[in-house]
């Protein structure tokens, strides 16, 4: 008899991000950016026990933030450099109850246009897609949020 599949925890916020991995440069950096988000299921409510990665491919720069009570996350970054014949990006990590795997997606910069349009993945997906894959300019920083499902799910990418 086989036993059926299901997931285990979350146990992020106790396991994985007990130490302040979500600056990735000092805030008191020149070249610091913030990055806020929210991560959301396909109903548009908050995951509260979810965890987020970014990476910064050419500077092998990571940092980890698991979801707050609100279900939003930060990070202090600097703006990465640009992957040969790449736009500059995050690559982003999702971790959530109910996934048996983690998602991977990326985050764009929104003054980065003529970059963005040569860059070949984000040129190969609609309008629609890029769309979701650009952060927005919020109060002085930049706003990202995670749809995991539903009509603005984010796009994600095989891993």
């Amino acid at each position: 008899m086989k036993t059926p599949s299901q997931t285990v925890g979350p146990f992020y916020a106790i396991g994985l991000c007990r130490s302040n991995e979500h600056e990735l440069v000092s805030p008191d950096d020149s070249s610091a950016i913030v990055l806020r988000g929210e991560l959301l299921d396909g109903e548009g409510a908050s995951i509260v026990d979810g965890m987020i990665e970014v990476w910064q491919p050419v500077e092998r720069k990571w940092g980890r933030c698991g979801t707050h009570p609100d279900g939003t996350f930060s990070f202090v970054i600097s703006r990465p450099a640009a992957p040969a014949g790449e736009a500059p990006h995050l690559d982003i990590h999702v971790f959530a109850r109910g996934l048996l795997k983690h998602q991977r997606t990326r985050m764009y910069f929104p003054d980065e246009l003529d970059a963005n349009a040569a860059d070949p993945v984000f040129a190969g997906l609609g309008e629609a897609d890029r769309a979701r894959l650009v952060a927005d300019r919020e109060d002085g920083g930049l706003r990202f949020d995670i749809h995991l499902q539903g009509a603005r799910e984010t796009i994600f990418f095989s891993t």
